[in-house]
């Protein structure tokens, strides 16, 4: 792929809707060499930090929040509503990016993790959500979206009649998918990067959830002119559940943008080997890939997310060809690590010997 292939003519209307600027440049490209040198320097491996993008603490929700607020700027909202995990980053980051923008926001809480111990219900992203100001609500299921939503209407409702002007950030599929969108842009970003670092990317690795990362990702590289496998590490659904989402969601994406839509199938690799015991929970391969990156890198992983992620990427590498090149995005996550301190004592403990 030559550098001219690089052209924004390619994602459709992507520059004409509306962004709320929240990060201020680009996110490192960083190597990763002394992670590489459990693989005897055969595979060369690179993050992308988006971990360290400019909003309370970073995270790739930033990068979604930039379309979802903008369109809010632009219906003159003045009240952002949104539904998450106890520990989810992306409430705290529309908190923080509500805040920014001198908004109000009002935050539901799912039961999504069976875990009813202080650290998890009050320290990490909790506790800067209340920092931030946020209004906490609590809705009791954590696999129903359709009906997170609609309990999202029902307080919109009543924002709006006591006069203020409230906008969703909807969970559930079926809505325009603004928020992968971001990472259309981080796709274009990326492939700059490997232009102006000299590099050729065989490989990148992705966490797949709510899936506007993973096929925003993917849509935009193939949008761009780029053949870069994007492997997505599952974080809360099955293989059967999720290669179908993000089929849909790349779909929906070129529906928004108004031009074909370049991914196939084909192109759709998620991988759940990593995903027991659940969302929110963590197997001994998870634990330990956090303590290995944290100690060869100094990168700071959630059990959630990331830790499941940097395990399918630490797999990936041990797969990899001689001389491949392997890229891990970096979601973030880093506050949730402090909801989890039983569980990475108990790693300390097994993998470290105290």
């Amino acid at each position: 792929m030559d550098q001219k292939t690089l052209s924004s003519a390619n994602l459709g209307r992507l520059s004409k809707l509306p962004r709320a600027r929240l990060i201020s440049g680009q996110t490192l490209l960083s190597g990763l060499p002394n992670l590489g040198q459990i693989y005897q320097g055969e595979v060369k491996l690179f993050a992308k930090r988006d971990d360290c993008t400019d909003l309370a603490f970073g995270g790739n929700k930033v990068r979604q929040l930039e379309f979802y607020l903008g369109e809010a700027q632009a219906q003159n909202a003045d009240t952002i509503l949104i539904t998450g995990a106890v520990q989810s980053n992306f409430v705290r980051l529309a908190a923080a990016g509500a805040r920014k923008l001198a908004m109000d926001c009002h935050i539901q809480l799912e039961e999504r993790v069976a875990k009813d111990d202080p650290y998890y219900r009050t320290s990490g992203n909790v506790l800067l959500d209340k920092l931030l100001g946020a209004t906490l609500h609590s809705y009791p299921d954590g696999e129903d979206e359709a009906g997170a939503d609609r309990n999202l209407g029902k307080i919109a409702e009543d924002l709006s009649a006591k006069g203020h002007k409230p906008y969703i950030i909807p969970l559930s599929p079926g809505h325009a998918p603004l928020g992968a969108l971001g990472y259309v842009v981080c796709a274009e970003e990326l492939l700059q990067q490997q232009i102006d670092a000299d590099l050729k990317i065989d490989e990148i690795v992705v966490a797949s959830g709510s899936g506007n990362t993973h096929a925003g990702l993917l849509f935009g590289l193939r949008a761009l002119g780029s053949s870069i496998p994007v492997k997505g590490i599952c974080v809360r659904r099955s293989v059967d559940e999720q290669s179908p989402r993000i089929n849909n969601r790349c779909r929906e994406i070129a529906e928004l943008l108004e031009i074909d839509n370049p991914v196939s199938e084909d192109d759709i690799e998620v991988d759940d080997t990593f995903l027991a015991p659940g969302y929110g929970a963590a197997s001994d391969d998870v634990m330990q890939a956090i303590l290995v990156a944290a100690r060869t890198e100094a990168l700071m992983l959630d059990p959630t997310y990331t830790g499941k992620s940097m395990a399918g990427f630490m797999a990936r590498a041990s797969q990899a060809e001689e001389g491949s090149t392997l890229v891990y995005i970096h979601t973030g996550g880093t506050p949730a690590i402090f909801a989890y301190e039983p569980a990475l004592e108990r790693a300390f403990t097994q993998f470290s010997g105290g």
